[in-house]
């Protein structure tokens, strides 16, 4: 019975053996095949599996920045449409006293054509003339 329990534990060496050597000697060709340069890159890469997180929370950031910057847009542009809507209402409320002046204007001068056909039949009447 002894017996079994060594075998197993003599093949988990055995296993842990085989992937040191496999872990070896894929260094080994790594170091052997790329250059220096190469070699960076390689590692680079295996450290971006890491940076996973980092990518998705500037993501997240991006994300966040793009929404506040759209949400300000949407306020100021609320805001000039409120202005050129105020000034539009303030334009018509000076057009509407212009017009006003302009009609009162107007029956005041034609009551002052009025009075001076009158004054003329009158002087014409009387004999005076010009």
């Amino acid at each position: 019975m002894e017996r079994p329990t060594l075998e197993i534990n003599l093949s988990d060496t055995i296993e842990e053996g085989k992937l040191y050597v496999v872990d070896s000697l894929n260094n080994l060709n790594k170091l052997n095949v790329c250059p220096d340069e190469s070699q960076h890159s390689l590692d680079e890469e295996e450290n971006t599996v890491g940076t996973g997180e980092n990518l998705a929370g500037s993501n997240t950031r991006k994300q966040c920045l793009f929404f506040i910057t759209f949400v300000l847009t949407l306020i100021v542009s609320l805001a000039l449409v409120s202005f050129v809507i105020f000034l539009i209402l303030q334009t018509r409320n000076k057009m509407d006293q212009i017009s006003s002046r302009l009609l009162s204007e107007k029956k005041n001068i034609e009551e002052l054509k009025k009075m001076n056909k009158i004054i003329l039949k009158h002087l014409n009447q009387t004999g005076i003339k010009e």
